[in-house]
């Protein structure tokens, strides 16, 4: 039986979560599937990916075949990277204590990676809401000027027109 891990389609229309699953070739999109191995969310940034990381290798090794964008998700977990790593130990080229090693000293750089995107987007949001205070600020202090000459410009005709009116005297009864 060929199996393929692909996408299943979840979520609301106009905000798609998929589940990563394995499934056999033959069987429709959203249909049956052997197992779930983890999930995929597009809409944050970075994606979100939960992924079950045994099970996965497990099922790219016995070959199982992923789409596109499953092999790209894999790759960037390090399912590949570990495939690879596994491979150098069957040949010997290293043991299995030195191939973890080397995973993780890839899994630190890549989340450090994250990270730093995550840091500059929120340092991005937090400045572009400090751009529109500031000019959020420069309008309110125009309109307060304006409002404030307005007044200004009130009290002076009042001013002047109570000057022209002489003072009436108290009339004598």
């Amino acid at each position: 039986m060929a199996t393929k891990i692909r996408l299943q389609r979840r979520g609301r229309k106009g905000y798609a979560f998929y589940s990563i699953v394995v499934a056999d070739a033959r069987a429709p999109r959203d249909g049956r599937f052997i197992e779930k191995v983890g999930t995929y969310n597009p809409n944050t940034n970075p994606s979100t990916v939960d992924l079950n990381f045994d099970r996965a290798l497990y099922w790219v090794e016995v070959g199982a075949q992923p789409t596109d964008t499953v092999r790209s998700i894999l790759r960037h977990e390090g399912v590949y990277m570990m495939k690879h790593l596994r491979g150098g130990v069957k040949k010997g080229a290293f043991d299995e204590a030195e191939a973890q090693k080397k995973f993780d000293v890839w899994k630190d750089a890549k989340v450090k990676g994250d990270d730093n995107i995550r840091a500059k987007e929120a340092k991005a949001k937090k400045d572009a809401y400090e751009q529109k205070l500031k000019a959020e600020k420069a309008v309110n202090e125009a309109i307060a000027k304006k409002v404030q000459e307005k007044k200004a410009a009130e009290a002076a005709a009042q001013a002047e027109a109570a000057a022209e009116t002489p003072a009436e005297a108290p009339a004598e009864a």
